[in-house]
C-alpha cells in the first residue's frame, strides 16, 4: 500500500507537468477493469518498481514483486483517459488563483471566465467515444463540473457589476499590484504623489456615496464592501514586498500607504451600512445568512443531477418527516407515553451520561457499528481503516455551532465543558445522550465520513474536485435507513433515537428550502426545530447558524435525506433486481469517489451516452 501510495504521488506530481490536450503520441494501455495507463505512466510505474532506482524493491522477491504488479494493475482505481486533463485542470486553477489574488476585480473574472470556457472547447474535442465506461464518466464529471463553475462564477461577475462602481479610483492601485508580481522596482517618488491622488478621489467618492441613493440590499452592500477591501488587501500585499526591502519606496511610501489604508478601511465600512432595509437582515436570531434565491437552487439541483423542483422536494421532506412522526408514535406507545411522542423524547434525553464518562462510550458505539456491519457482511472495511480513526473533544465556543458530532477520521464529541453556565451543559448532554448518539457514531466514522474520506483517497483521487453533498451525506444517511431496516436499533429507546435524526434530516428539507426561496427567516427555521422535531433550543439556533452561516451550500442540508433516497433507490434497484449482491453494492459505490448518483448509476448499468442528462425520478 505504501508503496502504490508513492506512485499515486509521483502519478500525481507529474501529470500536472503535461500538457495533455492536443499532445501527439500519448498512447493508452488498457487494463482489465477497462481503466488506462498512459505509456509514460507505465514506464514511470516500472521505473519505480525497479530495483535499480529504488532501494526497497531490492529486498523483494521476484514472486512478491510480481503479485504487487498484478494487483496495481488489475485493481487499480486510480488512472482514466482523463485523469491527466482533470489533474491539470486543477493545477491550472489553482495558479491562477494565486496569480490573480484580488479574487474582485474585473481581472480576475475574466480570466476564470477564459480558464473554464478553454476547457470545455478542450473536452469537446475529446475522443469520448473511444474512452472506458470510467474515463466517460469521468468526461461527464469534468463537464458538468466545468458547466456549473462556468454558470455561478457567470452570476457572481454580475453581482460584481453591479457594485464595482465604488472603487472607480482603482486604475493606479490596480497597475501598482500587478507591477509588483513581476518584481518591477518603482518609481517611489511618483508612485508616493499618485497614492496622495488616489487617497483624495476615495475622499471624493465616498462623499458622492453618501448623496447616493443607498442600495437596495443589505446583500449589494457587503459585497460593495468587500469589493473595496479586496483592493485593499491587494495594495497593501504589494506595498508589503517592497517596504523594508527598497530603501527609497520605504522612505517615500511609508506615509501615504498608511494615510490611504486607513481611508479605505473606513470607506468600506461606511460601504457595509449603505443600504436599505427593505430585506431583513437580521431577524433577531443574531443568524445573517444570505438566501440564494429560486434560479440557484433549481441550477444547483440541474448540477447534481437531481430531475426535481424546490417544491417537489419540499413535498417530499413534508412525506418523509409524517413517516417519521408515525413510527415516533409507535415507539412511544411502547414506552407508556401514549401520543405524547415528545414526552418519550424527554425521556430518552433524560438518559444522558455523567461528564467523563461520555468520550469511552462513543469509542464503544464505534466498535459496535464495525462488529455489526462485519457479522453481516455488509461491507468491506479495511483494516487500516479500522486502526486510524481517532477521538478529540469539541470546545465550548465552537458547540455553539456544532451542538453534536462532526466526523472524519477524527470523531469531533460534544460534551459539557466547566465554561458553560448550568442551562449550556444540560442542553449539551441531553442533546447527545446515548440513544440519539447511537445512530450517528456510525454516520461519523464507520461507515460513514471517515471510510469514505479513507477511500477517496485511494481510490479516483482526481475526482475530489468533483465535490457533490449528496454523495457525501447521502451515503450517511443510507446507512441510516439501511441499519433501521436490519434492526439496528436494540429498543424503543434508541427508535427514539434514530428516528430523532431522521425526523431532523426530513426537517432540513423542509427548513432550508424555505429560508433559501425566501419564504422563511432563521428564527421561524429555529422554532420549527424546536416544535416540529423536539430540539434543545439552544442547538436548534447552533444548526441553523450552521446551515445559513458556515461554508455549506444551500443544497447542502436537504442532500442528507434526498441523497439517502437517492442511494437507497439505486440499492433496491441494483440489489433487490439481481445485479448484485449487498455487498457488493456497497463496495462499490465507495469506491467510486465524489459523484452525482445518477451517474454512478449509469456507470453501473454500464451505459453512459455522450449526451446523457439527469431524468431518473428516484422518488416517485
Amino acid at each position: 500500500m505504501a508503496l502504490k501510495n508513492l506512485i499515486s504521488f509521483y502519478l500525481h506530481t507529474t501529470h500536472q507537468h503535461q500538457q495533455t490536450i492536443g499532445q501527439q503520441g500519448i498512447g493508452f494501455l488498457p487494463m482489465k477493469n477497462g481503466n488506462y495507463f498512459l505509456k509514460y505512466e507505465w514506464e514511470i510505474i516500472s521505473t519505480l518498481y525497479s530495483p535499480n532506482h529504488l532501494q526497497i524493491v531490492s529486498i523483494m522477491k521476484k514472486g512478491i514483486l510480481a503479485f504487487l504488479l498484478g494487483v496495481l494493475i488489475i485493481g487499480s482505481s486510480l488512472a482514466t483517459e482523463l485523469y491527466p486533463a482533470i489533474s491539470s485542470y486543477q493545477a491550472d486553477r489553482g495558479a491562477l488563483a494565486r496569480k490573480y489574488n484580488n479574487p474582485l476585480s474585473e481581472e480576475s473574472f475574466l480570466r476564470f471566465t477564459k480558464l473554464y470556457n478553454d476547457w470545455i472547447d478542450a473536452l469537446n474535442k475529446m475522443p469520448y467515444d473511444a474512452y472506458s465506461l470510467d474515463g466517460k464518466m469521468d468526461w461527464q464529471l469534468f463537464k458538468n463540473h466545468l458547466e456549473k463553475e462556468l454558470f455561478f462564477h457567470g452570476l457572481a461577475y454580475e453581482d460584481f457589476k453591479q457594485v464595482s462602481h465604488v472603487v472607480d479610483f482603482k486604475d493606479n492601485l490596480e497597475k501598482f499590484y500587478q507591477v509588483r508580481r513581476m518584481a518591477v522596482k518603482p518609481q517611489s517618488q511618483e508612485l508616493a504623489a499618485t497614492f496622495s491622488l488616489t487617497e483624495k478621489a476615495i475622499i471624493a467618492k465616498w462623499e458622492a456615496m453618501k448623496k447616493s441613493k443607498p442600495f437596495d440590499s443589505w446583500q449589494k452592500a457587503e459585497l460593495a464592501a468587500e469589493t473595496v477591501e479586496a483592493l485593499r488587501k491587494s495594495t497593501e500585499e504589494a506595498y508589503n514586498f517592497y517596504y523594508d526591502y527598497d530603501p527609497d519606496f520605504t522612505w517615500w511610501m511609508k506615509k501615504p500607504m498608511e494615510s490611504m489604508n486607513e481611508v479605505l478601511k473606513a470607506y468600506a465600512a461606511f460601504l457595509k451600512d449603505h443600504f436599505e432595509n427593505t430585506v431583513v437582515k437580521d431577524d433577531g436570531s443574531g443568524i445573517i445568512g444570505k438566501p440564494v434565491g429560486k434560479l440557484a437552487i433549481e441550477k444547483e439541483l440541474a448540477y447534481n443531477m437531481i430531475p426535481y423542483t424546490a417544491e417537489e422536494l419540499l413535498k417530499e421532506g413534508e412525506k418523509q418527516y409524517a413517516w417519521c412522526e408515525a413510527e415516533m408514535l409507535k415507539a412511544s406507545e411502547e414506552l407508556g407515553y401514549g401520543k405524547d411522542w415528545k414526552a418519550a423524547l424527554e425521556h430518552v434525553k433524560n438518559t444522558y451520561v455523567p461528564a467523563g464518562e461520555w468520550p469511552q462510550m462513543v469509542a464503544e458505539m464505534a466498535d459496535e457499528a464495525i462488529e455489526f456491519l462485519e457479522s453481516r457482511d455488509l461491507l468491506t472495511i479495511p483494516d487500516m481503516a479500522k486502526e486510524t480513526w481517532r477521538t478529540t473533544m469539541m470546545s465550548a465556543e465552537r458547540q455553539k455551532v456544532s451542538p453534536f458530532f462532526l466526523g472524519g477520521e477524527t470523531i469531533i464529541i460534544s460534551y459539557p465543558t466547566s465554561t458553560m453556565t448550568h442551562e449550556e451543559k444540560m442542553m449539551s448532554m441531553r442533546g447527545n445522550n446515548p440513544h440519539f448518539s447511537r445512530a450517528t457514531v456510525q454516520h461519523e466514522l464507520i461507515p460513514g465520513h471517515h471510510l469514505q474520506q479513507f477511500m477517496n483517497q485511494r481510490h479516483f483521487p482526481h475526482r475530489r474536485v468533483f465535490n457533490t453533498p449528496f454523495w457525501v451525506e447521502g451515503w450517511t444517511l443510507y446507512w441510516e435507513f439501511n441499519l433501521w431496516d436490519k434492526n439496528f436499533p436494540r429498543n424503543a429507546e434508541d427508535r427514539v433515537g434514530m428516528l430523532f435524526w431522521r425526523m431532523h434530516r426530513a426537517a432540513r428539507i423542509v427548513f432550508s428550502l424555505n429560508y433559501h426561496l425566501g419564504k422563511w427567516t432563521p428564527q421561524q427555521c429555529i422554532d420549527y426545530l424546536v416544535d416540529a422535531v423536539g430540539h434543545e433550543r439552544a442547538n436548534a439556533e447552533a444548526e441553523v447558524r450552521r446551515s445559513f452561516e458556515g461554508r455549506y451550500g444551500p443544497l447542502y442540508q436537504l442532500a442528507y435525506m434526498i441523497g439517502g433516497l437517492q442511494v437507497y433507490g439505486l440499492r433496491q434497484e441494483m440489489v433487490e433486481g439481481g445485479q448484485m449482491t449487498e455487498k457488493e453494492f456497497h463496495d462499490y459505490f465507495i469506491t467510486q469517489n465524489y459523484t452525482p448518483i445518477e451517474l454512478l448509476r449509469a456507470r453501473m448499468k454500464g451505459d453512459i451516452p455522450k449526451d446523457f442528462t439527469s431524468t431518473w425520478r428516484f422518488l416517485d
